[in-house]
């Protein structure tokens, strides 16, 4: 008897679990259904070819989970970045039965490094949002399942995809990065660079000038002062492993010429980049994350919510560019929300 009602005691807590997630599936199984599915035998990765002006190339892509209604494909930063840092989520979204999808972007980590020349002449936001269109395609997302959330560059791209492409969206997401280039420069400028001690600033501001970037003293003054209070609010000795791994396989063929050299402003490709006068044609649900401590402008950030025609902020009080990791709590129950409202009609 005993057996009998502590049986249905945990059974009554499971149902009651599952029917606060919102559209999460049913049970584990649901979730893990490999029905149907291409990429079986590699665990859901896959090599997706990209038609380019410069010919074929392959870019990586790994889905986790199985949801018919939710599918978020994820943009990483750099540019010239990887998709590992996003490597958090796998605690959080299977959890929440959402289907999302890594990926890394041609000239990024596991997808094809094309010749410096090629390379070189595809780096524009157009080749990506070319790129991410003839992923999605190839993934099988559409209006009725498409999230897209793009952190950091990856906020720029999704930007640019769902001004260009909006019908094929169902969310947006843009972590932790402004609509404008050089806005951010100005925030970089007048806010974040002054506080930075002035003695150290200096000697950044001398090496920046002498154009000494590759001078290991220029990494020893921007850790500690500026990346672990910018940019993960931890020691960079104990940053999450995802983390570090990301950081070590950027692509500096990539990152330099679209990012520019400093570390604490832009002046590549990116540099003149600004939306902020579209973003009002974006009609899509849009969720913007931002930070306190960010690198980017979170008041920006919040006005950016209001611009959209179907906005929301989420405002994470102790995180930084990377508020998936230092203020974790936030940045992924927000998230979550946002897709599951969207998912039941909420939003």
């Amino acid at each position: 008897m005993m057996k009998t009602l502590w049986a249905l005691a945990v059974f009554a807590l499971l149902a009651q679990g599952c029917a606060t997630r919102g559209s999460a599936p049913a049970d584990a199984a649901r979730y893990f259904d490999q029905t149907g599915r291409m990429d079986v035998l590699g665990g859901g990765a896959r090599r997706i070819p990209i038609q380019t002006a410069k010919g074929t190339f392959h870019v990586w892509t790994k889905r986790v989970g199985n949801n018919p209604t939710i599918k978020l494909l994820l943009l990483h930063g750099g540019p010239g970045g990887t998709h590992e840092y996003f490597e958090a989520f796998d605690t959080f979204l299977p959890g929440a039965g959402i289907e999302y999808y890594y990926y890394d972007q041609l000239g990024s980590h596991r997808s094809d490094q094309p010749d410096d020349a090629t390379l070189s002449s595809l780096l524009s936001t157009e080749h990506f949002v070319e790129e991410v269109e003839q992923v999605r395609k190839a993934l099988g997302l559409g209006p009725d399942n498409f999230f897209l959330l793009g952190h950091s560059w990856g906020g720029i791209l999704a930007t640019e995809y769902a001004l260009k492409y909006p019908q094929n969206l169902r969310g947006l997401v843009i972590s932790n990065m402004m609509s404008s280039c050089p806005a951010y420069n100005d925030y970089a400028k007048n806010v974040l660079i002054p506080a930075i001690p002035t003695e150290v600033r200096e000697e950044l501001q001398k090496l920046e000038a002498a154009k000494d970037y590759t001078n290991p003293r220029y990494m020893e003054l921007l850790v500690p002062h500026y990346y672990e209070h910018h940019i993960l609010r931890m020691p960079a000795a104990q940053w999450p492993e995802p983390a570090q791994r990301s950081f070590a396989h950027i692509n500096p063929k990539v990152y330099v010429p679209m990012q520019g050299p400093s570390e604490m402003g832009l002046s590549g490709i990116l540099e003149k980049w600004d939306r902020s006068a579209d973003l009002q044609r974006i009609t899509v649900p849009t969720l913007v994350i931002g930070a306190q401590h960010d690198t980017m402008d979170p008041k920006h950030m919040e006005w950016m919510a209001g611009q959209v025609k179907r906005g929301r902020y989420l405002h994470c009080p102790n995180g930084s560019h990377m508020a998936m990791y230092d203020d974790q709590k936030t940045y992924m129950e927000g998230l979550v929300r946002f897709l599951l409202d969207m998912d039941a009609g909420r939003f």
